[in-house]
């Protein structure tokens, strides 16, 4: 019995899949501002729980849905990054902690800041 309540709590588990983990956010100006988001889907069989959200810097900010993603339904992480601070390639990351059986997951970001032309 004990066997076979193991073998359903491996199989009861949810499964966060991102539709695009990496995105390319091509050429920007130093000092923009870029709002972005990544969308997923619970492909699991229970609710999925977003635990905690990891960024390299303070330049970078999420949000993470609050409520749990029922098995099948969709939900969006939002990120905004503030190139102030940055110059030239920039390849950042993101971890996402949730009660996935795949989980921690790593989202990235590309991007190259240029620099501004405004004289200051």
């Amino acid at each position: 019995m004990l066997l076979l309540f193991q073998i359903g709590i491996c199989i009861s588990q949810p499964v966060i899949k991102f539709t695009k983990p990496v995105q390319n956010l091509g050429f920007v100006t130093k000092g923009d501002t870029l709002h972005f988001q990544y969308t997923f889907t619970n492909t699991g069989n229970q609710p999925l729980v977003i635990s905690d959200t990891k960024v390299q810097c303070s330049c970078t900010t999420v949000q993470k849905p609050d409520a749990p993603i029922l098995p099948g339904k969709q939900g969006i992480i939002k990120a905004t990054f503030i190139t102030t601070g940055a110059i030239d390639r920039q390849d950042r990351t993101i971890i996402v902690t949730c009660n996935a059986s795949n989980s921690p997951i790593e989202l990235r970001f590309k991007c190259v800041v240029l620099k501004s032309n405004k004289k200051t």
